[in-house]
């Protein structure tokens, strides 16, 4: 037998030759999972082009037969991003769960305004900062917030103006899921928008979210943000507990535009209905 008529065997072995399609698939699915683990930066500096064709597996001939220039493989791959970022909210089961526990533990409060405005207070005070803790360790956020930041480096042009519009579905979306979220449970606990404002609840989620993430962004370089406590008895609480700045900044937010519905009786029969739509309650998903 010749040395040419031997089999390739390790190395030697040519590999099966994928289509530009499948290439072109694997790599981008290969950069977003490298990005998951990570998280997003403002740039994609932290992204080499060589690595991302050694985790996809593909052959390099085949990469820059698809992308004769890395640049527009980056195109393809900030166009991806922005398309899988959907923002989630909170953990809608922790959240139900943590609703749950407050009107367990302060059911007497029904029967009077000033304790239902105190459960309600005491319910924001420990939500906003469970809903901060979630999305401040949150690389799927991170990356969310740094594409808003991203975007705006691409040059004027197509592709800048669908990475906006893509962004801007995902943003209307997501303040949609939040607003619903807020309606209900403001409506479980007998409170309206005050009517004055001209506002709805899309602009409260707005102005909520907005909070969360400056907070979240400050405190990613600054983390002792994430961790400050001060004791307080703020909105009308009934006692002095330990308030996080998020939960400060949302409050405030909640107590500015919410407040009694006066078209609302408060009688036996509501209290117990409200405590058994609580007892059973369920949040849309994200």
């Amino acid at each position: 037998m010749t040395e040419s008529d031997r089999a390739p065997t390790g190395l030697g072995r040519r590999r099966s030759r994928l289509s530009d399609h499948e290439t072109a698939e694997r790599m981008l699915e290969a950069a977003m999972a490298m990005v998951g683990r990570t998280g997003l930066t403002v740039s994609l500096d932290h992204l080499r082009f060589e690595d991302i064709i050694r985790e996809a597996g593909v052959a390099r001939s085949a990469v820059y037969r698809r992308w004769p220039y890395k640049d527009l493989f980056f195109s393809d791959l900030v166009t991806e991003l922005a398309k899988a970022a959907v923002p989630s909210a909170a953990d809608t089961d922790a959240i139900i769960g943590l609703i749950q526990n407050v009107v367990s533990a302060h059911q007497d409060r029904f029967g009077t305004a000033e304790g239902r405005h105190a459960m309600l207070v005491e319910l924001f005070r420990r939500a906003a900062l469970q809903d901060f803790q979630a999305l401040y360790g949150s690389a799927e956020w991170r990356t969310y917030l740094a594409l808003h930041a991203t975007f705006l480096s691409l040059a004027e042009g197509q592709l800048r103006q669908r990475i906006q519009e893509i962004l801007a579905r995902s943003e209307h979306g997501f303040i949609t899921r939040v607003a619903t979220a807020w309606q209900q449970i403001a409506g479980l606990f007998g409170y309206r928008l005050r009517p004055e404002l001209g506002s709805t609840f899309e602009t409260v989620a707005t102005l909520v979210s907005a909070t969360a993430r400056g907070l979240i962004l400050m405190a990613l370089s600054t983390p002792d943000l994430a961790g400050e406590r001060i004791p307080a008895r703020p909105f009308g609480a009934t006692a002095t507990e330990d308030w996080s700045l998020p939960a400060l900044g949302i409050a405030g937010t909640a107590v500015a535009f919410l407040e009694p519905d006066p078209g609302i009786s408060w009688d036996d029969d509501r209290i117990e209905a409200v405590k058994a739509a609580v007892a059973s309650l369920t949040i849309p998903s994200p």
